[in-house]
């Protein structure tokens, strides 16, 4: 979502959804006036042991923005690349290419499989993330619904 939806984040859920109590005390506890950060969300998920949407999906009840992206997409201040945090790499290895091409569809990838192709080849998110921008695949779906 972009920044004219601010405030408007619960809307893109159906009327009736209820808030999970637990998880939206955590984000409380934890998230800041700039908003919940991507790896402080994936801690809540593991802490609760929730699936990283429901957290998502309560932030955006509590109208709490999601930043700082572990794939460094968005949420890095005001930055002139709409807060974005990586680049296109130099180049990519063959075992991320490999991965990054078998995991694509359509030229899309997710976020939760970029992630498991970054852990599982022990790269950082972002370096995994600045191979899709070289390889001009889009990354889609975020985990906890940012985009």
């Amino acid at each position: 979502m972009t920044h004219e939806d601010t405030g408007k984040y619960a809307a893109k859920h159906p009327p009736g959804i209820t808030l999970n109590e637990k998880i939206a005390e955590s984000i409380r506890e934890k998230s800041s006036n700039s908003g919940l950060a991507c790896v402080t969300g994936e801690k809540i998920s593991k802490g609760l042991g929730v699936e990283m949407p429901e957290v998502g999906i309560t932030a955006d009840l509590l109208e709490i923005k999601i930043n700082k992206c572990q794939l460094g997409l968005f949420g890095y201040g005001n930055k002139p690349d709409h807060g974005k945090d990586i680049q296109a790499a130099d180049s990519v290895p063959d075992e991320m290419k490999r991965a990054l091409e078998e995991a694509s569809e359509s030229g899309e990838v997710t976020c939760e499989a970029l992630w498991k192709i970054a852990d599982r080849l022990g790269e950082k998110r972002k370096s995994a993330a600045s191979a899709c921008d070289t390889l001009k695949l889009k990354i889609r779906v975020c985990q906890l619904g940012a985009f």
